[in-house]
């Protein structure tokens, strides 16, 4: 982006400005839309209304230079946001779009004419405010099982990320070993069976661990919740001095805390409910989520991507199989570069080039060691 001042620079600089604004009005139009909570909708509603006012400035900064602004389609990575938010809800997007916000807090710092209107201000008021949302939403809403997924998906409850790298495992694995077999010059039935039994094999260790991950945190947070209740039950003067305390390092003056932790100590259930989410960071309403719904969805994550490389190997052999395995691999390293766009921030073409290079690069390296050993244990 330029930031010179030439009028080509600025035109260049402020339809750049123009269209990111149009992108997050239409994106929070969308998630308003798709929330089912008034409040929150509200907010988002207030955030695109915020976004839209952007925009009005760099249509007048256009119109000034003689510049038509037009009507901008909105982008890919907005349209594809807006979609998954209709599909699985706004939680669902929403660790993305924190990551986006906070990436563009400081886009307009050095910008006069943005500075001359208070954009700087209100970004950093926008991104405030999408991050304490994220917070109240650490798995990434509690309705999608995809959210739920633990272990090395988890990746900071961003259930976006959990299912794109979740099908980059099984297609990046597969094409791996297929290639590999392939090297080795193996009869075509047989480079099927095993691109099948891998993917089986596969599908099932992940989703063996998304279950014993998910089980074992929530038991660990089951016996977390009866120690607390014991607590509670034994020494109430001493949990009710604790909850003060919380409260005391959220902002509230003594007198506040005190008054609002002997009030919640009245209702036992409610103190209990309000230590475990307060003080355990734990909500006793999801306790993890499903096991099996974590499972299930790393099972069918690994499956979709790891069936692109074998499904060629159905109906051809040879060479003709290998390259058709290759470039439906190639077509889906590509989509799973640009699902990682969406949450790096990264260009599409960058982020797909990306990975279709390593992913081709280990296809290549176990082709590499297949045709050696294929070569070796043939004489």
């Amino acid at each position: 982006m330029s930031h010179d001042g030439s009028d080509d620079g600025s035109v260049a600089r402020y339809q750049a400005n123009l269209r990111g604004e149009v992108d997050g009005a239409r994106l929070y139009r969308a998630l308003a839309d798709s929330e089912p909570n008034p409040r929150l909708s509200e907010v988002y509603g207030r955030l695109a209304a915020v976004e839209e006012a952007h925009a009005e400035i760099w249509r007048k900064e256009l119109t000034r230079r003689g510049v038509k602004p037009g009507r901008a389609p909105p982008g890919w990575r907005t349209r594809s946001l807006a979609w998954l938010a209709r599909r699985f809800g706004p939680q669902f997007v929403l660790p993305t779009i924190s990551t986006l916000e906070q990436r563009d807090e400081t886009q307009y710092d050095d910008q006069p004419e943005a500075v001359a209107a208070g954009l700087p201000g209100d970004e950093r008021s926008h991104n405030r405010v999408v991050q304490a949302m994220d917070a109240a939403f650490p798995q990434g809403g509690s309705g999608s099982a995809l959210a739920r997924l633990e272990g090395r998906h988890r990746a900071g409850g961003n259930a976006l990320r959990a299912a794109v790298l979740g099908a980059n495992d099984g297609l990046v694995s597969n094409l791996s070993l297929v290639m590999g077999v392939a090297g080795a010059e193996v009869a075509g039935r047989t480079i099927l069976l095993t691109g099948l039994a891998g993917l089986v094999a596969g599908a099932c260790s992940m989703a063996m661990g998304e279950w014993l991950s998910v089980t074992s945190s929530r038991e660990l947070s089951e016996q977390q919740i009866a120690v607390e209740a014991d607590e509670l039950k034994r020494m109430p003067e001493e949990e009710e001095e604790e909850m003060a305390l919380i409260y005391q390092a959220k902002g509230l003056d003594e007198t506040q805390a005190r008054a609002l932790a002997k009030r919640l100590m009245e209702n036992k259930d409610t103190a209990l409910d309000t230590l475990a989410r307060e003080e355990l960071g734990i909500d006793p309403d999801e306790l993890g989520g499903s096991a099996w719904s974590a499972a299930g969805s790393s099972f069918a994550l690994f499956s979709a991507g790891a069936i692109f490389p074998v499904a060629p190997y159905f109906w051809l052999d040879g060479l003709p199989a290998i390259g058709a395995s290759l470039a439906c691999g190639g077509a889906a390293l590509v989509m799973i570069g640009a699902g990682t766009s969406l949450f790096t921030g990264r260009s599409l073409a960058f982020s797909a080039g990306r990975q279709l290079a390593t992913g081709f690069l280990a296809a290549a390296i176990t082709y590499g060691i297949g045709r050696l050993v294929g070569v070796t244990l043939g004489g």
